[in-house]
């Protein structure tokens, strides 16, 4: 079966005439279609999918041209019939083949779970906090200030703010700010060679030391952000815009958002991917579901979009991204592999 053939089945399940195991096979794919807003595929792709899987397509599915048993019938868009036939080649991989994914007796999100914890220490008048890869938290400060952690997240302040200052450091990884509103003492936060200044505003701080750069994204209110020591070369940032440094060219780009939840999703337990590279994709996953992914196969040239919730598991997120990406996966322990 063909790519032509598959556009042709698609054809007849739009006009109701494909045998219901057909049927079957592409309904549980336009509701996965649905729930994961796959992008659009080109021929091409395509072709390359159909490649790998074209054997199981063979297998499982034979075509009736003259069925007359009737399907629920959907009305298609010209172009969906190309993302359909993606769909079903990507369905006979899911429904067919048992060894896509192998893991171990414990999975990662039952490890994330149960044994690792958020710390918190109290020394010399500071208060040092990390969340572990895999948990979120979400701390209080004496003055009602909020600090949302990713996985992978270390921050300290003082016990006690002073009556003209409150100081708070991002050691690692990415956390949202919520500053309660103190005309009197400035909220600054400190990450790397980076300092941003907020009064009674809400922003976000990305700043993994895997990373080579550290993103400041406003969400509501106006701050200033800085080289540290540096206070005649500060950057004002409005509502959606966020400022990129690079740590080793020591470049400060400015640029806008459209939609917070691209930002601050993670909040929420969403994964969301727009254009993301490989090493964006194993980030959040890693610090999602504490996992390291180590990618085997030879795609390296990644541009993948889509959305998860929070519900989904990692196996659920596997599935997706190594189906339109073409691998497989396995899972040992807390290590993902992707394979050809």
């Amino acid at each position: 079966m063909d790519t032509e053939q598959i556009k042709i089945l698609l054809e007849r399940y739009n006009q109701g005439t494909c045998s219901p195991e057909e049927a079957e096979i592409i309904e549980q794919w336009f509701d996965n279609i649905n729930r994961h807003q796959s992008v659009i595929m080109n021929d091409d792709a395509l072709n390359l999918q159909l490649d790998e899987v074209k054997h199981l397509i063979n297998e499982q599915i034979t075509p009736a041209v003259d069925a007359t048993v009737p399907a629920k019938v959907r009305n298609l868009r010209p172009w969906y019939i190309g993302i359909a036939a993606a769909a079903v080649v990507a369905a006979v991989v899911l429904l067919f083949t048992n060894n896509r994914h192998t893991t171990a007796p414990a999975s990662p999100e039952l490890l994330a779970t149960t044994t690792k914890t958020v710390t918190r220490t109290v020394s010399n008048g500071f208060v040092a906090v990390a969340t572990p890869y895999g948990l979120k938290e979400t701390i209080t400060l004496e003055d009602g200030s909020t600090i949302a952690m990713n996985g992978g997240t270390k921050v300290h302040y003082p016990e006690h703010f002073t009556s003209t200052a409150r100081q708070i450091f991002l050691d690692e990884g990415e956390a949202m700010f919520d500053a309660a509103h103190d005309p009197a003492r400035s909220f600054t936060v400190y990450s790397g060679d980076l300092s941003t200044i907020a009064l009674g505003t809400s922003f976000n701080i990305r700043a993994y030391a895997s990373e080579a750069d550290i993103t400041v994204a406003l969400i509501t209110g106006k701050v200033k952000v800085e080289k540290t020591g540096n206070a005649n070369n500060a950057t004002i940032l409005m509502p959606s815009e966020q400022l990129r440094y690079n740590r080793t060219s020591l470049e400060l780009i400015k640029s806008s958002f459209a939609n917070p939840d691209n930002i601050i999703g993670w909040r929420k337990g969403y994964l969301i991917f727009d254009g993301a590279g490989f090493n964006d994709i194993a980030a959040a996953l890693q610090n999602r579901f504490g996992v390291t992914v180590i990618n085997n196969s030879n795609k390296i040239e990644w541009n993948y979009k889509g959305s998860f919730t929070k519900n989904e598991s990692l196996s659920e997120v596997l599935d997706v991204i190594c189906t339109i990406k073409s691998l497989t996966y396995t899972i040992k322990s807390d290590t993902v592999y992707l394979e050809n």
